[in-house]
């Protein structure tokens, strides 16, 4: 038997691809113990309309190998987002990453506790080891080579474990990094800087070699832009902290140099100036190109792809990171989490009595200290929104007309918002905007200009908790006598007052002392 330090429970990040069943499938294959809880977070953008999703069905399928999974959606804002919000939804000592394009060997739970076990007090995560097969017929593409350089990746959470005071500690992942890349490097350095080890584990995935297409590489040159944001955040010497190599980028940055001059000085009439440089980026471009062509296949589809992305990569990591550097130097990235800038609130049950389908402005009656609660919010100077599931309408309740009179009563009484969120959708229907999904919170920071990590949402129900955190958001919980006990122990922060819940938001609205330097 196991000890309750070793319970975990699993997080996926999504997008939908195939793979995820195939990973389901070798988590419910295990021969060790199984997590408490699966968790599979859906970043694709938006759920509405028909058609059978793969991620329910997926999850589906697990559920009948004998997981308990649980699928919630993130709005397509990032692996980094995704992990938050589905380790936000588990409550074991150990959180173990994994991504939707590896599979487990059938020992990898057991292995996994094993490690978990042997970790000690201050272990704050456990990386997994990662074996990427190649083909055994051939020699490897360069995307191949690309894709085995994560075995000797550090901290990367393709198949990562997590403990879980150590992600409360630092707040997670910093939704900043918008992409794949960089984020798992990111939090490893904020949990060591917050005192906690990383060790490397004897479990163990596997990650499959990806499809391409001839573009990919080019595409990967956004990394750029989060080396700069890494720098920005934990100084020049984050590289050697993250065990992450220097890379090609002062190559690059050279032959964008070189085919700059040749124009500047073809422009100027220099012509044996334009011939150098142009001679001196066409050596540095094929030195590039044999670099990637001479370990691999040699095909003709292999070279013709590394002829066209060797030419184009240099200026498109320059770019990247220039851009990047430059943004971070107008204005430095804060430490994370952010602080608060905005305050939305549910409506009935939270800032008003809840008349069912209410479409009479007459019967708006707010709770016992919401006009003090909300003026306390605003000279705060923090953004109020609202955000309410009215799905009266769907129903043929009460129409959207009746619906916005309410709002202009609860405004006349309580003060303008900033933004009004409302979503029509019925419960039956696929929304990406009805909570317990994210659309209107996130609708609601774009409306007002500032991250979802910048906003906290009050509410009285589980619907509105889910909402925020799938977002990206904090949550606080007010219940009401409509509220489930559930709900409440599920809750990460519980108020019991309106006025307690502010008096929680505008703490979070003062800025968070980065570490020292």
């Amino acid at each position: 038997m196991r000890s309750a330090g070793t319970v975990f429970s699993v997080v996926v990040p999504t997008v939908g691809r195939p793979s995820l069943d195939v990973l389901l499938g070798t988590l419910a294959a295990q021969r060790g113990p199984a997590p408490e809880l699966v968790v599979v977070v859906d970043d694709r953008r938006g759920r509405d309309g028909g058609g059978a999703d793969p991620c329910e069905a997926a999850c589906a399928r697990a559920r009948e190998r004998g997981l308990d999974v649980r699928l919630v959606r993130s709005g397509g804002r990032g692996p980094a987002a995704a992990r938050n919000a589905g380790w936000r939804r588990t409550r074991t000592p150990w959180v173990a990453f994994v991504d939707d394009d590896v599979e487990l060997p059938p020992e990898w739970s057991e292995r996994l506790v094993a490690d978990l076990a042997a970790a000690g007090e201050r272990v704050g995560g456990v990386q997994g080891r990662i074996v990427v097969p190649l083909p055994a017929g051939r020699r490897p593409t360069d995307w191949e080579r690309g894709t085995a350089g994560l075995q000797d990746a550090a901290w990367i959470t393709a198949d990562m474990a997590y403990r879980r005071a150590a992600l409360e500690r630092v707040a997670g992942f910093d939704e900043r990094f918008p992409r794949a890349f960089r984020e798992d490097s990111d939090l490893a350095l904020r949990v060591l800087d917050a005192g906690w080890e990383l060790v490397r584990g004897e479990h163990g995935a596997v990650h499959p070699v990806r499809p391409s297409d001839d573009l990919a590489s080019l595409r990967q040159q956004r990394g750029n832009a989060d080396d700069a944001t890494m720098g920005a955040l934990h100084g020049p010497r984050w590289r050697e902290r993250a065990q992450s190599p220097v890379g090609r980028l002062p190559w690059h940055a050279a032959t964008t140099a070189a085919a700059a001059a040749a124009v500047v000085a073809g422009a100027a009439g220099r012509r044996r100036a334009a011939a150098l440089a142009a001679l001196a980026w066409a050596g540095l471009t094929a030195e590039f190109a044999w670099r990637r062509v001479a370990p691999g296949p040699r095909d003709a589809a292999e070279v013709r792809r590394m002829l066209l992305t060797s030419a184009a990569i240099p200026p498109a990591a320059v770019w990247h990171r220039v851009r990047a550097e430059l943004r971070w130097r107008r204005t430095p990235p804060a430490p994370w989490p952010p602080p608060v800038r905005a305050v939305l609130f549910d409506r009935d049950g939270t800032l008003v009595h809840d008349v069912p389908y209410n479409g009479d402005p007459e019967l708006v009656e707010p709770v016992d200290g919401a006009a003090q609660a909300l003026a306390r919010v605003r000279a705060a100077g923090l953004r109020t929104g609202l955000v309410s599931n009215q799905s009266g309408v769907a129903r043929g309740l009460i129409t959207r007309e009746q619906v916005g009179a309410v709002n202009d009563r609860l405004a006349a009484l309580l003060g303008p918002f900033d933004t009004v969120q409302v979503c029509t959708d019925g419960p039956g229907a696929p929304s990406s905007h009805r909570k317990p999904e994210p659309g209107m919170v996130l609708d609601a920071a774009r409306a007002l200009g500032v991250l979802p990590a910048e906003c906290l949402l009050v509410g009285d129900i589980g619907a509105d908790v889910e909402a925020a955190l799938s977002a990206g958001a904090r949550a606080v919980l007010v219940p009401t006598p409509v509220t489930l006990p559930a709900e409440v122990e599920a809750a990460p922060v519980v108020a019991a007052t309106l006025p307690g819940a502010v008096d929680l938001a505008l703490a979070a609205a003062r800025p968070v002392p980065g570490p020292a330097s």
